[in-house]
């Protein structure tokens, strides 16, 4: 097993409430802060002049890009630095930031550049961060100290995801209007820079091999190129036609791509994507259900839109429908640790898992009276908080305490690319499912007697429940790889290092 360098002065250095609140803000502003842009968007696409597949496009591409470049990201923290990559990517969020909240209206190309252009940064801001700042908690705590650490950095992504449609409709409906979501975002970004001063550097032990093998370019291109072309046929595939010549070139492309990709990950050394840490039972399972149920989140961009559209509801009056999310997830995320505790990661990964699938459930049944929709809508959002507060510790633990220590920022990375990337493929693909139900002849779903209330607008609802129930295929399909790949007690879990003395134990995160 490889070891951590440091700084000389990381023996005497130790993590504190304000860095690991550091640590907090940073995270919180691609799960918070970008993705306002679910609930938001369908109120400000008209201002800005853009259109719904673009519009759809700008929402999912932060995630996309995120996912695509998290892995190097992570790789780029164990070698040059993790604290350094994660400056970094603070420094790209303010970035990212100021050119969404500067984006003009109705400028055409110039519209659309800024404003895709602004969330492709905010993508690789997060790819800096997520593993960068997962790899500082676990190289400054161990123990239960690291596990609750990981709650509070939980709280910064779930939490974040859970506050962000609340936070964007009340802040878009405010005086201050959609763009201060994105000052607010840079001010937060640069305490965060303050309040990380000082932390030492860490990294792991350099590989004089890999460093002369090189990096594989070839294998992030296919990736790109796969991953691109799948996102812009899903996003713009009612603009470009699904059995287009276009639409049909995407998904050859795809194809090839991916070909291309597996091929030179499993023939070369120092790959871009180590697949060999797919070996590990536990970090398979925690990676793939991390995948699937954050491709969930095509739930908020599709229920959220359509009681907007349906019911009239303002951006902050269907972000209260939401409420119950953020409290439940806030307030069940050290319950997901004390259950990891006592029962190992399976258990908690597996009814958190269950209860998200059950909210989402309730949030698909559009065929009821709006009234009824929105009770069930309020409970089906917060079972999913539940669920995911139950799911988000465990999962993550269970992902990073099965990889050796020289390899945990590329663990790190590939797990928060599964976040990234199953929040941009869901969102895409959820919000596809819903514009092309949309399409379906009304009078046939009429005939069908299943649709309750008004029947002028019984097209949009199927729409909405062919997207929701999407959400929950997936969600199913991650329980059954939790029962699969994930042991009751993990065998390939590496141990913690025997406990310190009590004056070098880190103190606990915010004093509990």
């Amino acid at each position: 097993m490889g070891a951590e360098t440091h700084s000389p002065t990381t023996t005497a250095w130790k993590p504190t409430d304000k860095w690991l609140l550091g640590i907090v803000l940073a995270v919180i502003n691609f799960w918070l802060f970008a993705q306002t842009l679910l609930n938001v968007i369908p109120g400000i696409r008209g201002q800005l002049g853009v259109e719904e597949t673009l519009a759809n496009l700008a929402v999912s591409v932060t995630s996309l890009f995120s996912g695509i470049f998290i892995v190097v990201a992570g790789g780029l923290a164990d070698r040059l630095g993790r604290v350094k990559v994660l400056y970094a990517g603070i420094w790209l969020s303010i970035a990212g930031s100021l050119l969404i909240a500067l984006t003009p209206e109705n400028l055409g190309g110039l519209t659309s550049t800024m404003l895709l252009g602004g969330r492709v940064v905010q993508g690789l801001s997060a790819a800096c961060i997520m593993p960068s700042s997962m790899a500082l908690v676990k190289t400054f705590y161990e123990g239960k100290a690291r596990q609750r650490a990981l709650s509070f950095w939980s709280i910064g992504s779930w939490g974040g995801s859970g506050f962000c449609s609340l936070f964007g409709g009340l802040m878009a409906t405010s005086a201050l209007g959609w763009r201060s979501i994105f000052w607010i975002s840079v001010v937060l970004s640069i305490l965060a820079l303050v309040l990380l001063r000082g932390t030492p550097e860490s990294k792991a032990e350099s590989d004089p091999a890999a460093a002369k093998r090189g990096f594989d370019w070839g294998g992030l291109v296919a990736f790109i190129v796969l991953l691109v072309s799948i996102n812009v046929y899903i996003s713009q595939g009612p603009a470009l036609g699904w059995l287009s010549l276009r639409g049909l070139g995407l998904i050859a492309l795809a194809a090839v791509s991916g070909l291309v990709f597996l091929y030179i990950e499993t023939h070369r050394a120092g790959a871009f994507v180590n697949l060999k840490l797919f070996a590990n039972g536990t970090f398979t399972g925690a990676t793939l259900s991390n995948f699937l149920l954050n491709g969930a989140a095509g739930t908020l961009i599709v229920s959220l839109g359509l009681v907007q559209i349906a019911a009239g509801m303002s951006s902050l009056q269907s972000g209260l429908l939401t409420l119950g999310y953020l409290i439940a997830i806030l307030s069940t995320i050290r319950v997901g640790e004390k259950l990891l505790q006592r029962f190992g990661p399976k258990k908690p990964m597996l009814w958190g898992s269950m209860i998200t699938g059950v909210g989402i459930l309730l949030c698909s049944m559009t065929f009821l009276y709006i009234d009824q929709y929105i009770v069930l809508s309020v409970i089906g959002f917060t079972l999913f908080g539940v669920g995911l507060g139950f799911y988000a510790t465990p999962s993550t633990d269970a992902a990073l305490s099965s990889v050796p220590d020289n390899q945990v920022g590329a663990a790190s990375g590939i797990y928060k690319m599964a976040s990234s990337l199953g929040n941009a493929i869901g969102v895409a693909i959820s919000a596809a499912l819903y514009v092309a139900g949309q399409a379906v002849n009304p009078e046939l779903i009429q005939s069908w007697g299943l649709f309750i209330g008004r029947q002028d607008n019984v097209a949009l609802r199927f729409g909405g429940a062919i997207g929701l129930l999407f959400n929950v295929l997936m969600v199913v399909i991650a329980i059954a790889a939790i029962i699969v790949t994930v042991p009751a007690e993990p065998k390939d879990r590496v141990p913690e290092p025997e406990p310190k003395e009590p004056h070098d134990v880190a103190p606990p995160a915010f004093g509990n």
